[in-house]
């Protein structure tokens, strides 16, 4: 899931205060914390009370979207409101919002929210971490199921390095756990220090070079069927 942050209430009306009326769109897709029709409620009366404290006045309304980085259900979803208003708020990740404005590009789509990181839910600390960095490289097969790139601040391939001092990073002044440690301290467990000890080569960080691309699978759909049918 992607962990975001709602941007500070100034900010978020300092990019909409010329428009006299928004859209304030919510997602339901994997953000966290979760940003829905709820928060994009709670979100307008707060930019209307900022409005009318400047003496304006801001017309809005809130709906939620299943999904803002998908493109048919963002433009399904909210094509129906777009004429009545001068400019849509988004409350998803940075990917919904790039999304709407692809799709619609004839109104902008503003940020209510800063993308953190892509992170899993860790329940029992009550907190989310970052546990993949997305590298279009995976090493999880031969390191236990840790993550080197996003455990790792230095992104090393192979460690640890001379930094690490009682299980603890030098970066952050050692009060996270070094990634290669916990790698070769669950590899011991399982008595598979062979994975440890086995050279990994530097990355080929060309693969992370961006913009980045992947093929949609569409074999689980009879899109291609249909379409040929109409032909």
């Amino acid at each position: 899931m992607i962990i975001t942050q709602q941007k500070d209430i100034e900010e978020i009306y300092d990019m909409i205060k010329s428009y006299s009326k928004i859209l304030i769109v919510g997602c339901d897709g994997c953000c966290q914390p979760p940003r829905s029709i709820n928060e994009a409620k709670v979100l307008a009366q707060m930019l209307e009370l900022k409005a009318r404290s400047e003496g304006k006045e801001l017309k809005w309304k809130a709906i939620t979207v299943l999904r803002q980085c998908d493109d048919r259900i963002a433009a399904t979803t909210v094509r129906p409101f777009i004429e009545h208003y001068d400019a849509i708020v988004s409350l998803s990740c940075g990917l919904g919002v790039v999304m709407m404005n692809k799709v619609f590009e004839n109104i902008l789509t503003y940020p209510a929210q800063n993308s953190l990181f892509g992170g899993a839910e860790n329940n029992a600390e009550n907190y989310f971490a970052e546990y993949c960095e997305t590298c279009g490289e995976c090493l999880l097969g031969v390191t236990g199921g840790v993550c080197p790139m996003a455990g790792c601040a230095k992104n090393l391939s192979n460690g640890p390095c001379g930094g690490t001092v009682g299980g603890k990073c030098e970066v952050g002044g050692y009060t996270h756990d070094c990634a290669w440690v916990k790698i070769w301290d669950r590899l011991r467990k399982f008595n598979r220090l062979d994975l440890f000890n086995k050279y990994r080569p530097p990355r080929n960080y060309r693969k992370w070079s961006s913009p980045r691309f992947a093929e949609i699978n569409k074999t689980y759909t009879n899109e291609e069927e249909t379409m040929e049918e109409e032909k």
